[in-house]
């Protein structure tokens, strides 16, 4: 009789840009339409999502817009957005199956850590609105700032997690995701710009998350 091998579980890791993935549309660019922004602020995003400007530029650039509005109104526009048809049903059964769910975020913590508690992914990575006596002061800082930054803490969340490129799969739609999509098994564009199709190996482009459980096995 030969010996009877121990039943080992796969780790797994998924990872979700949240702005146009999680949540429909740009966190930066619904909380600048309370000062009358929105448009300009949207150019600017749709070029960084592009990849046709540098990303911490062009986030500087647009925060600095923000200087002045009340975190407390900040906040308010945060946990009232617009989540994905599909976003919490996938993560639900991407959990089911073992998989570790995250959320990496080029856009703030004001609209990622309440999304979680309501999505239901495990942890959130994305970057702080810098505050004085309750008043934005237009500067921002954080894990997310840089093109590669989503890439660079995939890295180590790999490796402090013991999960292989292999066993990643990386979802997104601009191109601050592609670094991110160089670590993952499974690189998914999601309703995304042509940089990001380009490098994918999944394309969706209809706005429901839950088609990604039809294209991937858990």
């Amino acid at each position: 009789m030969g010996l009877v091998q121990p039943d080992i579980k796969i780790k797994k890791l998924a990872v979700f840009d949240f702005d146009s993935t999680l949540m429909q549309g740009e966190t930066i660019a619904i909380i600048a339409d309370e000062l009358g922004l929105k448009e300009e602020v949207e150019k600017a995003t749709e070029l960084a999502m592009q990849g046709a400007t540098d990303f911490f530029e062009s986030l500087s650039t647009r925060v600095k817009l923000l200087k002045g509005l009340k975190e407390s109104k900040v906040n308010e526009i945060c946990t009232n957005l617009p989540y994905t048809k599909g976003a919490k049903e996938v993560i639900q059964e991407l959990k089911n199956a073992g998989f570790i769910v995250l959320c990496f975020s080029g856009g703030f913590k004001n609209a990622t850590t309440p999304a979680r508690k309501i999505l239901g992914y495990d942890a959130d990575f994305s970057n702080i609105l810098h505050t004085k006596d309750g008043i934005l002061t237009g500067q921002v800082g954080g894990e997310m700032m840089f093109n590669d930054s989503k890439g660079v803490m995939l890295q180590k969340l790999q490796s402090i997690l013991k999960i292989s490129p292999e066993n990643t799969i990386a979802v997104g739609d601009g191109a601050n995701d592609l670094s991110m999509f160089k670590y993952s098994g499974t690189k998914v564009a999601f309703c995304a710009k042509e940089i990001v199709k380009q490098n994918a190996d999944i394309i969706i482009t209809k706005k429901d998350l839950s088609i990604l459980l039809e294209k991937i096995k858990i």
